[in-house]
């Protein structure tokens, strides 16, 4: 078994907000992705979403709240709750979601 060097992957990835998954654990699906001081669109999940900060920080709005998620920080996003990534985060996201999200 070989270990992942997250930054590295994340580094190489050719887009930023562009995940890839690194495997899969309990049935949960565990991805790296760049930030790149952009912002996404509201979305909101059939199940939990983990939100761990690798490096950087990371502007939400969780149900009309803003909030800042910053390196070594994890924030559970729970189901079906509405949640905007805002302009200015930046670094690298580690997600970890149900297998089937997208």
């Amino acid at each position: 078994m070989e270990t992942i060097n997250v930054r590295n992957v994340a580094a190489a990835l050719p887009e930023a907000w562009n995940s890839r998954v690194l495997g899969e654990a309990g049935g949960a699906c565990v991805k790296v992705l760049r930030m790149d001081d952009g912002g996404l669109e509201e979305e909101a999940h059939a199940d939990a979403e983990a939100l761990f900060v690798l490096d950087g920080c990371l502007e939400l709005t969780v149900e009309g709240v803003p909030m800042a998620v910053r390196t070594g920080e994890l924030y559970v996003v729970p189901p079906n709750t509405a949640h905007t990534v805002r302009r200015g985060s930046r670094g690298v996201l580690m997600v970890i979601e149900g297998s089937q999200a997208g």
